[in-house]
């Protein structure tokens, strides 16, 4: 036995604790799914029993073989310490259309089980599968790109709310959220937008979030005409995960600057026809331990206020709204999720977030309103998750 401060010479040395965990951690990040992303279609296509000419068997191989070496490059370079806007835009179309590809071929395969069990003989059936999987992945790019670039839907949704007072009720509340500015310029894209939400007339205008990817020099133009947009009572806005991936700090003094109120773990007071609105923000979770604050604190953001009034609360997730119920919020809005952006990624979103897109109820008396969205995120494609402008129109039903 020994005591402190002691060693027995006798005992085998203690074994160092392994870092990184283990080496087939990272197995299925790095080399199992690209492999699949960029194996399962040239079999699908090209190489499963469909007996093209060898040109076109070449031709698949090495386009395959060329994205699945060059996508890691253009991500690094284009993603990593020297932002090449270029490489970005190459990078993330091509993962985009990659997914868009596997998804079809993954379909395709399941087709092709079916009329093997009908009883279609090769190199005809494999042939039917390869050209429905092209022609869906081809409607399924176009669709997609249209739907990202286009400008968003508006979408009008009244909400209920039991603390209310009258003299608040029908306030429009007008939501942007995640409008990703980035590698690809939009510029008129955020004009475009700013014309839309100008005539929609907002009592508040809020940003929930994810305004742009990089720095306020590098994105500041876009966001310019979104950021000199006006409204009646206010306008206000949080940082999402991403404005921490470049500097949150400086991002919420830009906007101070446009004459937004960003909310970092605050609130303010709005107030019409004799009633007020506690109007409060919260930080993304992704802000635990960097420069800003430190990660949310809904406690810190609602010190202060009445707790008579109703509360309407800014946070970026959706999963933060357990702790608006235990806080007795009235209304939170949210965004992130995009409502899944690309099919069938709102299964993993719903999974991870609770809540997809739309008005839900949770506990007592705290509606959740997730927005889809704005713009996008990485690649330029929206399949099944239309982009959003939201007009939440407040009803008192006292």
């Amino acid at each position: 036995m020994t005591t402190a401060g002691e060693t027995n010479a006798t005992d085998e040395p203690a074994a160092r604790p392994r870092r990184g965990g283990p080496p087939g951690g990272l197995l299925v990040p790095l080399v199992v799914v690209p492999l699949l992303l960029f194996g399962v279609p040239p079999w699908t296509v090209v190489l499963g029993g469909q007996s093209w000419p060898a040109w076109v068997v070449v031709a698949g191989v090495v386009l395959a073989v060329l994205a699945l070496a060059g996508l890691p490059v253009l991500m690094a370079v284009g993603h990593g310490r020297r932002h090449v806007d270029a490489a970005a835009r190459v990078g993330d179309t091509l993962l985009g259309v990659a997914w868009l590809l596997f998804t079809c071929s993954v379909l395709g395969l399941l087709l092709e089980l079916v009329l093997l069990v009908i009883g279609v003989p090769d190199p005809l059936r494999s042939r039917v599968v390869a050209g429905v999987v092209v022609g869906g992945w081809l409607l399924l790019v176009a669709y997609g790109l249209t739907e990202a670039l286009r400008v968003p839907r508006v979408r009008t949704r009244e909400v209920a709310l039991e603390r209310l007072g009258p003299g608040l009720d029908g306030m429009r509340v007008v939501v942007l959220a995640d409008t990703h500015f980035g590698p690809l310029d939009r510029t008129r894209w955020s004009t475009r937008v700013a014309a839309v939400v100008a005539g929609l007339a907002p009592d508040l205008l809020v940003h929930a979030g994810d305004i742009a990817d990089g720095d306020v020099a590098d994105r500041g133009g876009q966001v310019r005409p979104v950021g000199e947009l006006q409204a009646r009572l206010g306008r206000f806005s949080i940082v999402g995960n991403h404005e921490h991936f470049s500097g949150a700090a400086q991002w919420v003094e830009h906007m101070r600057g446009l004459g937004w109120q960003p909310l970092v773990n605050e609130h303010r007071l709005v107030e019409r026809g004799g009633d007020r609105l506690v109007v409060a923000g919260i930080d993304d979770p992704t802000g635990t331990g960097r420069e800003l604050s430190g990660g949310p604190d809904l406690a810190g953001a609602l010190a202060g206020a009445d707790p008579d009034l109703p509360v309407l609360l800014l946070a970026h997730q959706p999963r933060q709204v357990r702790d608006a119920v235990a806080a007795g919020v009235d209304l939170q809005i949210s965004g992130h999720t995009h409502g899944g952006q690309i099919w069938p990624f709102h299964l993993i979103v719903r999974l991870e977030q609770g809540a997809l897109a739309g008005l839900s109820s949770h506990g007592p008396r705290t509606r959740l309103y997730t927005s889809r969205g704005s713009g996008f995120w990485g690649p330029p494609l929206r399949v099944f998750a239309p982009s959003e402008i939201t007009v939440l129109v407040l009803r008192a039903t006292g």
